[in-house]
């Protein structure tokens, strides 16, 4: 859903409800021009009179309210704000008087078949555009309905007060009927798309937050699952050795310490194995996902095959098929590390922008790199989260272009990201092939082995701990 973030966006950068609705809301404030053209037209025969002059002041005063209350309408029937009640007073009342008067000329004085014609303009304005704008405000169509009911009741009791002619009194109330049926269904029909447009869209950010909600407990049941039943066993065997040591069993209360500690140690590795199996990501299940997410969302996917170095180009498809395509042949670590830029750039495909055409290549060049490639239109909001992933606060790892820079920088991998030719945005990851584990990890690893030497407190369980250490990092 779009926010409003300093300073008013471009049309490109609008998303697709908030075009819809500003497509509709000029929409009926060209209703409101084509009221006053209306009026023009029907006041033109009598120019030369002051009544003509005086409807077209009222007429003006008439679109002017209606152009107010129906922009305000909007908004409440959007949920935005309350209800403007005084602009639809207002706005009736005009609508009311407008077509009474206008039923009053007709029947007061003997007017020939143009005159006739041009006032029948003006009573169309009145009570039509009159009727149109009112039921913006109306949600039941029952109401909607009964607005135009009122209004064709209100200028038949106006023709018979006034000794109007059969004749011309049908004439009036098919015309209220035909023009306050048409405007009503039009605006009605049009608050309506809207509403639906920005409901669809807010189910879609809602669908989106439940499924991160539901990856979190899934991880949160999957730790629970791992540490609960070991934490409790430390917790006993600790009380346990208390209580030896207190009543003086030294060897038994340093037999139960070492089983806490191994049970530490396993508890240790089943929690990285949890962490390694949610972060790994496959770059095959990745492609065949922003595959179909994509063109779920009306964009158009192309996925270029590899470049293995040896000559064997890979071609345009529209699937994830292949060994190249998807990827196999690389590393885990590579694969896991492409998976989560293609996660990222669909997401952001998907978030940022209006792309009508997304498409991802990836080139394999044996002992050299894997670049992967991902280009599509819808400059502007794209061009602004690169400005923001590059030069922005810092975001936490994991989040955005940054938290992919951190990604790939432990492979040894690069991220570039802007627009291209002015139409386009295009995000590049290159990760080396033959990317050993950076400085970072192995000061990490070998800081986690010393630590646990130091917490046993003798030099033997410190060479079991480093062993214990470096079998973990192997593994």
């Amino acid at each position: 859903m779009t926010r409003v973030t300093g300073r008013a966006r471009p049309w490109a950068g609008k998303s697709k409800p908030a075009k819809v609705e500003i497509y509709t809301r000029w929409s009926f404030h060209l209703f409101m021009v084509g009221e006053l053209v209306v009026l023009v037209m029907g006041t033109l025969a009598r120019a030369d009179s002051p009544i003509g002059g005086w409807f077209l002041l009222l007429g003006c005063a008439h679109a002017l309210a209606a152009g107010a209350y129906v922009s305000y309408a909007l908004d409440w029937a959007l949920g935005r704000r309350a209800r403007p009640t005084r602009l639809m007073a207002a706005t009736a009342v005009l609508s009311a008087v407008g077509s009474v008067a206008t039923m009053a000329l007709i029947a007061a004085n003997p007017l020939s078949k143009g005159d006739i014609q041009s006032l029948s303009y003006v009573l169309v304005a009145f009570a039509g555009f009159g009727v149109g704008s009112l039921v913006v405000g109306v949600r039941r169509v029952k109401t909607m309905l009964l607005l135009v009911l009122a209004f064709i009741v209100l200028v038949a009791l106006s023709g018979l007060v006034f000794g109007m002619e059969p004749g011309a009194l049908f004439g009036a109330a098919l015309g209220v009927l035909i023009s306050g049926l048409a405007l009503t269904f039009t605006t009605g029909f049009s608050v309506w798309l809207v509403k639906a447009v920005w409901d669809l869209d807010s189910a879609r950010e809602l669908q989106a937050r439940l499924a991160v909600a539901e990856e979190r407990l899934r991880f949160g049941r999957d730790l629970h699952d791992v540490m609960g039943r070991n934490l409790a066993v430390i917790a006993l065997k600790s009380e346990l050795a208390v209580e030896l040591a207190q009543r003086g069993g030294t060897e038994q209360a340093a037999a139960q310490m070492s089983e806490v500690q191994r049970i530490a140690r396993e508890s240790q590795r089943e929690v990285r194995a949890v962490v390694r199996g949610y972060r790994e990501v496959d770059l095959h299940t990745e492609l065949e996902g922003a595959r179909g997410v994509l063109r779920a969302a009306g964009i158009g996917f192309r996925l270029e095959g590899a470049d293995t170095g040896n000559g064997a180009g890979g071609n345009g498809t529209d699937g994830v098929g292949g060994a190249s395509v998807g990827g196999a042949g690389l590393a885990a670590d590579v694969q896991s590390a492409l998976g989560w830029v293609v996660r990222e750039a669909a997401t952001n495909v998907l978030r940022h922008g209006d792309a009508r055409q997304c498409t991802v290549r990836l080139t394999v060049r044996e002992g050299c790199d894997a670049v992967l490639v991902v280009e599509n239109d819808g400059l502007p909001d794209q061009a602004a989260l690169a400005r923001a992933g590059a030069d922005g606060p810092p975001r936490p790892a994991g989040a955005g272009l940054a938290g992919l820079r951190e990604r790939l920088a432990t492979l040894g991998g690069t991220l570039d990201a802007g627009p291209v030719d002015g139409t386009h945005f295009r995000l590049t990851a290159r990760v080396p092939l033959a990317a050993a584990p950076t400085e970072s990890r192995k000061t990490t690893e070998t800081k986690e082995t010393a630590e646990i030497a130091e917490a046993t407190g003798t030099a033997g369980t410190a060479k079991a701990a480093g062993a214990a250490g470096a079998s973990e990092v192997t593994a």
